[in-house]
């Protein structure tokens, strides 16, 4: 409900995408999965910048309908193009349902309506049955005997902060402090803003600026800019952490590699800002990223995972990332900072009203 009130609050965020050319309609884009790092179309010369580097700057989006993991029905590592069509409408169809005005379900926004629907923009066709091309099966290997005790005991201690929005004992949940709310709900930081730079539902755009000795990304999605360091300098001390982690990158021939560490591991607050796979992420996970442009209007981007604390093995994926119209606007999450204040005055409010309705009716018994 939480996400929805919020979301009902982000029209402006939405009036802007609407506004801007990058959500208007277009026809999605075929890819060729299986590509190999270093290819591209034939004939193809990778641009250079000015400092004679492989050139990736501009306006990109990983949006796809393609899940990270493959369903659990599906046993083959490809569609074919009937199936991808035919997947593509149903998912778009279920993201463009309209609630029953009046109804509870209906206190959220109309993403279609400011051009926030995956169908509505460019988006990646992609025949893979999953983003995840390793393990073969498409999957997240299992969790380790430490990783289901780090996510047991995180799990713990969401419940001791009285998270739960249906929680009998504490009936508010996370309305009764901030702290108890998620760190994408209150705007620190939000999914999919990597690493690794999985697909978002929406606010899938990119924009990458090249300078001599770094890369930016700027992730649509919470306006998160990430600053890559690709001079050779190095990483920092352990105790040095960060929600997106520290990042160093390298060239290698014309790709970008970026191994990125010392991520933040306090994930006792839900959501936290990044994906449920993290959830039981240890101190030492490590995530390699591969940048390599394709052709005019395809990077070629693939991850690896590694973390033997918490899952069984490493695990890898691939997506392309794909030009599209910029600029890009600014996400606002909460339109002025005002939202979670409203959002526990109001609780607030509420409180004292039924600690009201209470005392009177016991003077009445």
């Amino acid at each position: 409900m939480m996400r929805r009130l919020l979301g009902s609050l982000g029209m402006a965020t939405g009036l802007a995408m609407l506004l801007s050319p990058a959500s208007h309609a277009q026809s999605p884009i075929k890819t060729v999965p299986g590509v190999t790092p270093g290819t591209g179309a034939k004939g193809y010369v990778q641009p250079k910048t000015p400092d004679g580097q492989p050139d990736l700057t501009g306006f990109w989006t990983n949006s796809t309908y393609v899940p990270l993991e493959r369903p659990k029905n599906v046993t083959k590592e490809f569609y074919t193009l009937e199936e991808v069509a035919r997947m593509e409408k149903e998912a778009a169809a279920r993201e463009d349902e309209q609630t029953v005005p009046g109804t509870a379900s209906d206190v959220h926004y109309d993403g279609t309506q400011f051009g926030l629907g995956r169908s509505q923009g460019t988006y990646a066709r992609n025949l893979r049955t999953s983003l995840i091309t390793d393990p073969p099966d498409g999957r997240i290997p299992p969790l380790s005997a430490d990783g289901q005790k780090r996510l047991a005991d995180r799990n713990e201690a969401r419940k001791r902060r009285n998270i739960n929005l249906f929680s009998v004992e504490h009936p508010n949940g996370r309305y009764d402090a901030a702290e108890n709310n998620s760190l994408d709900d209150r705007c620190i930081v939000t999914g999919h803003s990597g690493p690794p730079m999985a697909s978002a539902g929406y606010n899938g755009t990119y924009q990458i600026i090249q300078s001599p000795g770094h890369v930016m990304i700027l992730v649509e999605n919470n306006h998160v800019a990430r600053m890559i360091p690709v001079d050779g300098r190095p990483g920092l001390p352990q105790n040095v952490r960060s929600w997106t982690g520290v990042s160093r990158g390298r060239w290698e021939g014309n790709t970008l590699v970026v191994e990125t560490s010392n991520f933040n591991t306090d994930l006792s607050t839900p959501g936290s800002g990044q994906p449920a796979f993290w959830y039981a992420m240890s101190a030492n996970m490590k995530v390699t990223e591969w940048f390599t442009r394709m052709d005019t209007n395809t990077i070629d981007y693939k991850f690896t995972v590694e973390d033997p604390s918490t899952w069984t093995r490493p695990w890898s994926a691939e997506m392309p990332f794909l030009a599209t119209v910029g600029p890009i606007f600014e996400h606002a999450c909460h339109e002025g900072n005002r939202d979670m204040g409203n959002i526990l005055t109001a609780a607030r409010v509420l409180e004292k009203k039924a600690a009201t309705e209470a005392a009177a009716k016991k003077g009445s018994n």
